[in-house]
């Protein structure tokens, strides 16, 4: 509910503070005192359009602050928790208007848009009279009050639960019908590529062997000549190197015996000697083992071109043909499973709407029950409200099976007829604004108990009443607050009288300059001010008299 609000500099009011408590606050004083002022400030932290012209003369810029708890709104702070701007059970909310700029909105101290502040305001406060928005005249509210009333809302979220499965389906099968033809020609070139680098079944490894294979085939010529003459020179020809190293370690033999200081230099040389005959023995079994098939350079040629042009055509290295191969492979599969599951997809599709239609059906048969009865409960409370003779409604128009959406089959209107004979209208398209409060008032007394907006505003809903109506009026309102925050801005001492508190506007010119203050009344001065509502300008002892009666018998 709503606690406190602040505002400076708005219209006529200099600086205002006010403490606001549960139950049903009236809001009274003379005309033009500046009851609307509230109404209007609230407006604006609701996300209501800023205009630079409610910044009060002389100054630059005003600001509306108001303080709401969440204790008793958990749609509030779920929505709050959504949008990172949640503090606990407080909620505050600022707004900025600045005659140079635009004006700025925060909400936990957190800077907000306008969206965010009228997303907000649609879950703390609805604001009920003439010139202000009501969520009473829009149809999703509507609709959710008739099944708050009927205590359809559990298969109310049903139907939005299938209707969303449904969807799902649905948009799951046109999409894979709709790329039906296009994914049969994907698949017949995957099933061609797949086969042709299947065929070339090549290995791991095995470009790089081939390539080293074709180096040494390509010039065995080179190889076999030149190991032969290496071999010559090291070991097999005339004065090769091993029997010149044999030579020389005899005779480094010899000479260490008489110096042994050239023992390691003999030493080294006898390695030497030993290391010459492995690289030769190496070099003879290596022409023993060179492959002399003259046809096997041509195979191996041949391979190789096989999976270079391959690469080429698929326009990636030849070492990623294979990696080629995985990733076709695996989209083929995909896709032909896509094929399979199209079947199974459009049997599916049929039994979810299937089921939605049976949920959509017995909800619509539950909302025409209770439009019957929430029409029989206002229509007898627009009875007691000076609307003798008026009638409410609630048209329920169920429509084809294809039409059926997340809420259900209807299309539904709360309608009025405001006099006897008058036929029954859209409630949007009440004229009277002070009809439009008081059929308002009598739905939201009907399903006081039923409502999620913890914070009511009525203004001036007690427009062309009196007498015993305005009494019956004030009575429906304290009602209503014993289930909600309930603030009224009248004119009638019978509907005042009937507040659980009672704020009083005045308007002051000080200095040529006119000021607007609202203050709490209690005791004496409330007894004053309903007298004054009762008697005009001169308070006498028998208005007084009746004021004080009209208090106690309100308490």
């Amino acid at each position: 509910m709503l606690t406190h609000i602040a505002i400076r500099d708005l219209v006529i009011v200099s600086h205002l503070e006010l403490e606001l408590t549960a139950g049903m606050t009236a809001l009274t004083g003379e005309t033009g005192a500046g009851k609307s002022i509230l109404i209007d400030a609230l407006g604006l932290t609701l996300g209501e359009k800023a205009d630079p012209s409610m910044i009060r003369g002389g100054c630059e810029r005003a600001e509306v602050t108001a303080g709401f708890d969440l204790g008793r709104c958990p749609e509030a702070r779920d929505w709050l928790a959504e949008q990172v701007l949640d503090d606990g059970d407080e909620c505050v909310i600022r707004r900025v208007l600045a005659r140079e700029g635009r004006a700025r909105a925060f909400i936990n101290g957190r800077p907000a848009s306008g969206a965010q502040l009228k997303a907000l305001g649609d879950l703390l406060v609805d604001i009920h009279g003439q010139h202000a928005h009501q969520s009473l005249l829009r149809p999703a509210a509507q609709r959710a009050l008739l099944d708050a009333y009927g205590g359809q809302q559990p298969q109310a979220a049903r139907v939005a639960e299938l209707h969303r499965r449904w969807r799902e389906l649905d948009t799951r099968f046109r999409e894979l019908t709709a790329a039906r033809e296009q994914r049969a020609e994907r698949m017949d070139m995957l099933r061609f590529q797949v086969q042709e680098l299947t065929e070339l079944n090549l290995a791991d490894g095995e470009l790089d062997e081939l390539d080293v294979e074709q180096r040494r085939l390509a010039n065995l010529g080179n190889l076999q000549g030149t190991t032969a003459a290496l071999l010559e020179l090291l070991y097999d020809g005339e004065g090769a190197l091993r029997d010149q190293l044999g030579h020389a370690g005899s005779e480094l033999a010899g000479l260490a015996g008489i110096d042994p200081r050239l023992t390691e230099t003999r030493e080294l040389v006898d390695g030497a000697t030993v290391q010459v005959e492995e690289a030769a023995s190496n070099l003879r079994q290596y022409l023993d083992d060179l492959d002399m098939d003259p046809g096997r350079l041509a195979e191996v040629e041949e391979r190789l071109a096989r999976i270079h042009d391959l690469g080429r055509k698929y326009r990636i290295l030849p070492e990623q043909l294979m990696d080629t191969l995985a990733e076709r492979a695996a989209e083929l599969a995909a896709l032909e499973q896509d094929d399979q599951t199209l079947g199974t997809l459009e049997a599916d599709r049929a039994a979810a709407f299937m089921a939605l239609l049976e949920a959509a059906r017995a909800l619509s048969e539950a909302r025409h029950a209770a439009a019957a009865r929430l029409g029989d409960t206002v229509t007898a409370a627009m009875q007691e409200l000076g609307m003798g003779g008026g009638h409410f409604a609630v048209a329920v128009e169920t429509g084809a099976d294809e039409q059926v959406g997340a809420s259900g089959l209807d299309a539904m209107a709360f309608q009025v007829s405001a006099n006897p004979g008058q036929p029954l209208q859209p409630l949007a398209k009440i004229a009277s604004g002070g009809e439009l409060s008081r059929i308002s008032l009598a739905i939201q007394v009907a399903t006081a108990e039923l409502g999620r907006i913890p914070t009511l505003v009525f203004d001036e809903v007690d427009v062309g009443i009196g007498g015993g109506v305005a009494e019956i009026v004030g009575r429906l309102l304290r009602r209503l607050g014993d289930a909600r925050q309930v603030l009224c801005v009248t004119h009638l001492p019978q509907v005042a009288a009937q507040a659980h508190q009672q704020l009083k506007v005045q308007k002051q010119a000080i200095d040529g300059q006119t000021y607007t203050e609202i203050a709490p009344l209690a005791n004496d001065a409330r007894v004053d001010e309903i007298a004054r509502m009762l008697g005009g300008t001169e308070i006498t002892a028998t208005t007084r008299a009746h004021a004080a009666e009209m208090l106690r018998g309100a308490g």
